[in-house]
């Protein structure tokens, strides 16, 4: 997930870092000369907390005495790249953190071990079912899942307060209470909500029972021009009628957490942790108040929230690994229930583990609490080795929100978009 974890921390109240252990740049034997082994562990910037890793790796440490956990902290910029150069050569990283977008795209290449007769080992059976679906390809396992993170709905409590508003359990509700933030103050937007936050959109497909692409035999095709995608975008013009925000722009053009929301003048928003404290700094930094308050984006009946993109990150282990059985050794302590508890409190809940037994207890009324109620019905986008040229710009997705919103007839902007779905993907 390409996204700043540390920063949403400080939504809980809690900064936390990652102290590289090496420089990245070593490429030496896995054994030195007194026989000692070494596994090396490549995360994130601002993946993982200090004082976590260096749990994790203490407990290793006594099971494997004398062998060395080396840990290098990675930049989210370029590594792709990086990652596919690594996993080619003969000396990889043992463990890696990888987006959980992409860990199809490095399965289907070869690069990660299978660890399908591991599951058990590694306490597969616990993880979230959400999460899991990253690290499965064809049925086989290539990766634990970690942690993920989801958006939810952020607001300005003065401005509900003001109009009588509460937070909304349905989409009915959601509709009604931004038709009363538009009555109590014409001049304010009740949500701001550009026409292409196409993870947002994408929950509403889902909800619909439909996705953004779809398996066809051996291929995949688009699922853009579907009654599934036409119903979810209708529901999707409906809140972005209240929005003043560009109908061909996404949250980040301009970034909605501090160029837009700090401004003034809107009653709530869409983001995700990292934002919401960004937007949070701003308004202090510019001398205003910031009273935020958060809740999930509502399903269509009560019983359920909305369904979300869940964005996160999934741990592998690389096929040309020398110390492949150390590394399933350290994953499956790293993935298990005590130190992912572990995580989700020196996370202060900014992150969502992969099992819901070792989740935080967030405070009430914070975004941890918001998100955590939201990723229980969280998804991921296709789990397929082309999805991530479909992001690429330009984005069909955004596109094909952009034409309906500007009138264009859904089936028609849809069946445009899986056109291009289908080239890209079957890449």
């Amino acid at each position: 997930m390409k996204r700043k974890l540390i920063a949403a921390v400080s939504v809980a109240g809690m900064m936390v870092g990652v102290a590289a252990c090496g420089n990245g740049s070593d490429d030496k034997a896995k054994t030195d000369a007194g026989g000692a082994k070494e596994i090396t562990v490549w995360v994130m910037d601002g993946s993982a907390p200090k004082a976590w890793i260096d749990e994790v790796n203490k407990e290793f440490s006594a099971k494997h005495p004398g062998v060395t956990v080396k840990v290098e902290e990675q930049k989210w910029t370029g590594i792709q790249e990086k990652v596919t150069t690594a996993l080619s050569e003969n000396n990889p990283p043992d463990v890696l953190e990888l987006g959980n977008t992409q860990t199809a795209g490095y399965a289907v290449t070869g690069g990660l071990a299978d660890l399908t007769k591991d599951k058990a080992a590694l306490g597969a059976d616990a993880w979230q079912k959400s999460m899991l679906a990253s690290a499965e390809v064809d049925g086989k396992l290539y990766s634990a899942p970690w942690y993920a993170a989801n958006r939810v709905v952020v607001y300005d409590k003065k401005a509900y307060e003001k109009a009588g508003v509460t937070p909304p359990k349905t989409r009915d509700e959601w509709i009604a209470g931004l038709e009363k933030l538009k009555a109590a103050d014409p001049a304010s937007q009740p949500i701001y909500l550009p026409g292409q936050s196409w993870y947002v959109l994408a929950g509403f497909v889902w909800d619909e029972g439909g996705d953004l692409a779809v398996k066809d035999g051996a291929k995949w095709k688009g699922g853009l021009a579907t009654p599934q995608a036409a119903s979810a975008m209708d529901f999707y013009k409906k809140l972005q009628a209240f929005s003043t925000a560009p109908k061909d722009k996404d949250e980040a053009t301009p970034q909605q957490s501090t160029d837009i929301v700090p401004k003034g003048g809107v009653a709530s928003w869409i983001g995700l942790g990292w934002e919401a404290a960004g937007a949070e700094k701003a308004l202090k930094e510019a001398g205003k108040e910031a009273d935020f308050g958060y809740f999930p984006i509502p399903g269509k009946t009560a019983d359920k929230t909305g369904t979300v993109f869940l964005g996160g990150s999934n741990l592998a282990i690389a096929e040309r690994s020398k110390n492949k059985e150390l590394a399933k050794e350290w994953l499956a302590l790293a993935a298990g229930k005590d130190q992912m508890a572990k995580y989700a409190a020196e996370t202060k809940g900014a992150a969502l583990p992969n099992q819901v037994g070792a989740n935080f207890t967030s405070a009430p009324g914070s975004f941890a609490e918001a998100m955590g109620k939201a990723g229980l019905n969280g998804k991921i986008t296709p789990v397929a080795a082309g999805w991530a040229n479909v992001e690429t710009e330009p984005n069909p997705v955004k596109e094909f929100m952009t034409k309906v919103l500007n009138g264009e007839d859904a089936a028609k902007a849809g069946a445009d978009a899986d056109k291009e779905i289908a080239n890209r993907i079957n890449k």
